[in-house]
Formats: structure tokens, C-alpha cells, sequence
């Protein structure tokens, strides 16, 4: 947990009210790994996918269009309703109310499980626990997520200040901080990984939608977000370029397959 004004956010709640920010400027995936997933961990379209943290269904939209069923474990319930709206066209795609920790799931009911852009709210050997009683014989684990650049422009490295500024429990909830030890408690032994390049090109308004969908720094209810907002404007202006900046990511893929 958390503290701002002497109020306690659980993590099972505090993106409730970012939900419409997460799912209109949040990054999605690069193509190639899918490509990875097919070749690597042998994923085909009939297996079972269950995508823990699924949050606003971002990352179990890359297995429908796989031609996967999906079963999206999500314990945030604005979430997980985010999901069922934006996937409703999908017929095989379904949620439950569940952690990493505990799924409420049966046994041997996966082929694949996922964790993408949630690992650093798991209990990593209680999750990789769970993990391996939901996975049926030979399956995977598959971890991703989107590890924003830092410095590697000079509007990066402005805007990675600005976040370290204005932000609560920012280095606390970095995917960065989980150990070699903790990987392989939760994939239970050896584990391969994989990085791609992944961008967004974002106007103004992105910026800011895109920035207070974390759940570290000031929401637009919040009295500290008007001056956030001011300047997200002026580091925009000095770095936009036909009025778009550029947020860089590196996509780290772990998986045990």
C-alpha cells in the first residue's frame, strides 16, 4: 500500500479511476512477438491462455487474435469491466475475479499463462505457485512488459524527472526491481528472455492522458495534477515535433517454454 494525504490506496483498487486514461493511452505490443511466442513457446491457436493482470484487456487482445481462448484474471473490478467491454466482439474471451496469487481457477486448466505489464504486483513464488497449478502438463510461462526508456533522448530524460518529481511510490513499483532469484521462483527453474523496440508518438493530450494513467502520479481529481499539467504543456512544447513527442520502450519478454 500507499499514502497521499493520509488516504491508503490498495493496489487491488488504485487504478479504479485511471480506467479510461489506461485504456485510450496505454502502449500496446510490438508484432514480432507473437512471431516470438509462435516460434519459441509454440503457441497455436487452439490452447488455452489465461492472462493474469489483464487488466483493461490490452494484452489478451494480442491471443484472440491469435485465435486463442482467453480467460483474463483481473482483481481490480473497474478493470476488469474495461476488458469485458473493449473484447465484447470476442465470444471465447471471459474474466474472473482473481490474483496472481490466487486465481480461483481449476486445476490444469491452462496451456499458457501470461503476465503482461503486472509482474511487479505479484507475490513472485506464491504466483509462480499458482502459475504451475493452473498449467496443465507442458505448459508455459510467459512474462512481458514495456519498460519505458529513461534517457536515451534529451525529452526522455526531462520527462523521467518530471515523473520522480511528482510521483508517490514511483521507484517502488518498477518492473526493473524484480531479481534474477525472484524469476526463477516464479518460473519455478531456468527461463529464457527476449527484447524488442516499441514506441508511441503522442500529441498533448496523449501525454497527459498517458502520464496520469499511472497510478503513482497525480490523477486530474487530485489538487497536485494542475500544476502537473502545466509542466507536461511546457515540456511538450519544447519537444514536440510536427506536434508529437516520441515515448520509446523497451518490450522485455521472460518465458519458460
Amino acid at each position: 500500500m500507499d499514502r497521499r494525504g493520509g488516504r491508503v490506496r490498495n493496489v487491488l483498487t488504485r487504478f479504479s479511476d485511471r480506467v479510461d486514461n489506461y485504456v485510450r493511452y496505454r502502449p500496446g505490443y510490438p508484432d514480432g512477438l507473437l512471431e516470438l511466442l509462435r516460434a519459441e513457446c509454440r503457441l497455436s491457436p487452439d490452447e488455452t491462455v489465461v492472462d493474469i493482470g489483464c487488466g483493461t484487456g490490452i494484452s489478451s487482445r494480442i491471443f484472440l487474435d491469435n485465435g486463442n481462448r482467453v480467460i483474463g484474471v483481473e482483481p481490480n473490478a473497474a478493470m476488469r469491466s474495461a476488458a469485458e467491454r473493449e473484447l465484447s466482439l470476442y465470444p471465447w474471451f471471459r474474466t474472473v475475479d482473481g490474483t496472481a496469487e490466487r486465481t480461483g481457477l481449476d486445476d490444469n486448466v491452462a496451456d499458457v499463462v501470461t503476465a503482461m505489464q503486472a509482474l511487479h504486483w505479484f507475490d513472485k513464488r506464491a504466483a509462480g505457485a499458482e502459475f504451475r497449478r493452473i498449467l496443465r502438463p507442458g505448459g508455459r510461462i510467459i512474462v512481458v512488459w514495456n519498460e519505458r526508456q529513461l534517457d536515451t533522448t534529451p525529452f526522455l530524460a526531462e520527462y523521467e524527472m518530471l515523473l520522480r518529481r511528482f510521483g508517490t511510490d514511483y521507484d517502488t513499483v518498477r518492473h526493473d526491481r524484480t531479481t534474477d532469484e525472484e524469476f526463477v521462483e516464479l518460473f519455478g527453474g531456468e527461463y529464457e528472455r527476449a527484447r524488442f523496440d516499441n514506441e508511441q508518438h503522442l500529441d498533448l493530450e496523449g501525454l497527459v492522458g498517458r502520464t496520469a494513467s499511472s497510478s503513482y502520479m497525480p490523477n486530474e481529481d487530485m489538487p497536485e495534477f494542475a500544476e502537473l499539467r502545466k509542466e507536461l504543456e511546457l515540456l511538450f512544447a519544447n519537444h514536440e515535433r510536427n506536434g508529437r513527442i516520441a515515448l520509446l520502450y523497451d518490450t522485455n519478454v521472460f518465458y519458460s517454454c
